[in-house]
């Protein structure tokens, strides 16, 4: 008789039922992906540039390489590369005037004082990160580092969440490819408790948990794949069926720290583990949001990473009335599913 399991996160207070006595194939979440139309007025497509407001990041392609400049108010570049342009329907909004957050004694109530920005990843509609060609998708990556260093040096800024919803059912509105960073005047849940329980260990083992964890992994039956600066593999508790985290084999707190070589090895182990998700499941829908931080003390025990989170199940009444998740695929047979994926 097979029995389930508890697992508990290597680091969050949380834990998953692995429902291997319903143990699913990857096979058994392939289905038809819901088509998004493009639309003829795709505001993020070369030509409509009129419909964003001005971008605060532009890359341009020159002679001479890349230029990076923005827009003004009454001008939009055209034959561009990557266009970073605010949310026409922010969560947060930059500061009309400095903040005094200190104000609030009883931290229940912030200013909602931050940025909400889209960032699109390519002229081409559906270049998405599964099928980009290989430089543009180091401008992606690169792009995401101008903004998070921007973005992160504002005074009002504690948190730059950088995340990308892939499909209608895992909350993309527009179908043109692209990502989104929203920066926070506070740190979110998961990460902060990510870091808190990152110091406690290495105050005791003095030693990063994230590199012990990806040492261990890297040896084990969940690795998806491992190069010369990544490493890929599916987290022992993992939440959704087919997820999988990519780490930079190095330490290194945030994006801010990658050499040029890392950008493109990066790139590359992103398309190679997307396109095998594309492959083995038919394009799901898929969510990716980066953990990192700026914040230089945490620069011993904080590893920045990708998390990916393949929309395959439907959360419902148990799952939301809880916190504890039901995986109906082993992570084990996700990683080994990957590995042999064609991508």
């Amino acid at each position: 008789m097979t029995f389930n399991e508890l697992r508990k996160d290597y680091l969050l207070n949380r834990w998953v039922v692995i429902a291997t006595a319903r143990s699913r194939r990857p096979t058994d979440f392939a289905r038809q992906p819901t088509q998004q139309a493009k639309s003829k007025n795709c505001p993020m497509c070369p030509g409509n540039e009129h419909m964003t407001p001005p971008a605060v990041l532009v890359y341009l392609k020159t002679k001479n390489g890349i230029r990076k400049t923005h827009d003004v108010e009454n001008s939009r570049h055209k034959d561009w590369l990557i266009r970073v342009v605010p949310n026409l329907y922010p969560a947060l909004c930059p500061p009309q005037a400095k903040p005094d957050i200190a104000e609030n004694k009883d931290r229940n109530l912030l200013p909602g004082v931050g940025h909400h920005e889209v960032l699109i990843e390519s002229p081409i509609h559906d270049e998405n990160p599964a099928v980009a060609r290989p430089p543009q998708l180091v401008h992606v990556i690169n792009a995401y580092i101008d903004r998070l260093r921007e973005l992160a040096a504002q005074p009002y800024v504690r948190y730059v969440s950088i995340f990308r919803n892939h499909g209608l059912e895992a909350g993309a509105s527009m179908s043109h490819a692209h990502s989104q960073i929203i920066a926070t005047p506070l740190v979110p849940t998961i990460p902060q408790e990510e870091m808190d329980s990152a110091k406690r260990f290495w105050k005791q083992k003095r030693k990063c948990i994230f590199c012990d964890i990806i040492e261990k992994e890297s040896k084990g039956p969940r690795l998806v794949l491992k190069n010369s600066k990544f490493a890929a593999f599916a987290p022992f508790a993992s939440v959704n069926p087919m997820e999988f985290w990519v780490f930079p084999r190095t330490h290194q707190t945030s994006l801010l720290q990658m050499q040029e070589n890392e950008v493109k090895t990066f790139a590359e182990t992103l398309k190679d583990c997307l396109s095998r998700l594309k492959c083995l499941v038919n394009d799901p829908p898929y969510n990716y949001g980066f953990h990192l931080t700026t914040d230089k003390e945490s620069s011993d025990w904080y590893h920045w990473h990708l998390e990916v989170y393949p929309r395959l199940a439907i959360w419902a009444g148990f799952e939301k009335s809880t916190g504890m998740y039901i995986n109906t695929m082993t992570p084990e047979t996700a990683a080994e599913s990957l590995r042999k994926a064609r991508s």
